[in-house]
């Protein structure tokens, strides 16, 4: 997709920005098992319906202040930045893409990369539903030839969950089965190489980030840090160093 072509870069990021509406509901109640459908949006803290004036992505939180219309109550800077990082994340992808399977598989990648990203953040979990059907779809886009070759991206699935797997063991369970099952998933879009960096780097990026908060919190080194965030930090960059 030609970088220049305004119209649907505009597109990308305007869809990018409904979508990651969509995203931030999933975000918060997948967790508790609760319907992404039903009820409609609402206030976290009142529980009052949301109007559609008030669910315009990024734009009803500035216009709001970013509070709540109904009780003042603050809104969290999640919603706007989940909107915007889809919006941006979408408009990348759609640059960066050699066809329209290749930008569609780009985006559900992305897209569960932000999901599993956040709300492992906020909760320390890692849900199957996306982890397992991530790795399920890597491994179908690879069959169709739509990402990596599919021998690339079965061995990315084995060497990346078999990795985290054996460190699982034997660490005695200081490593997630979630973590597993999503390093698995990324190999299964970039392949075994990418699998391996992907993993150095976020144990790069981790090391930092948890030295520096165990530092500033004065929290114990035994304190859990989600390890989530930085593996899907770690894949996107190496979705746009190179797959393979």
């Amino acid at each position: 997709m030609a970088p220049s072509d305004d119209t649907v870069i505009g597109l990308l990021f305007l869809f990018g920005l409904i979508v990651g509406s969509f995203y931030n509901v999933v975000i918060y109640r997948l967790p508790q098992g609760e319907s992404l459908i039903y009820p409609g949006s609402s206030c976290p803290n009142c529980g009052e319906h949301l109007s559609s004036k008030e669910l315009i992505p990024v734009l009803s939180y500035i216009l709001q202040r970013g509070k709540c219309k109904h009780c003042k109550d603050s809104i969290s800077w999640q919603y706007p930045l989940v909107e915007l990082l889809t919006g941006l994340g979408f408009v990348v992808i759609g640059t960066q893409s050699s066809s329209l399977v290749n930008l569609l598989a780009g985006l559900v990648f992305f897209s569960l990369l932000l999901i599993l990203a956040f709300i492992d953040a906020k909760h320390m979990l890692l849900p199957n539903v996306l982890t397992v059907s991530g790795l399920v779809s890597g491994l179908l886009f690879a069959l169709f030839g739509w990402t990596v070759p599919f021998g690339h991206s079965f061995f990315g699935f084995i060497t990346g969950g078999g990795i985290l797997l054996a460190i699982s063991v034997i660490s005695k369970g200081g490593m997630g089965m979630g973590d597993v099952k999503l390093l698995a998933m990324i190999g299964s879009f970039l392949g075994p190489r990418n699998a391996m960096f992907t993993l150095f780097w976020a144990s790069f990026m981790g090391s930092i980030w948890g030295l520096s908060f165990l530092y500033i919190t004065k929290k114990d080194r035994k304190t859990p840090i989600p390890f989530g965030p930085f593996l899907a930090a770690a894949a996107v960059l190496m979705y746009f160093v190179g797959q393979g």
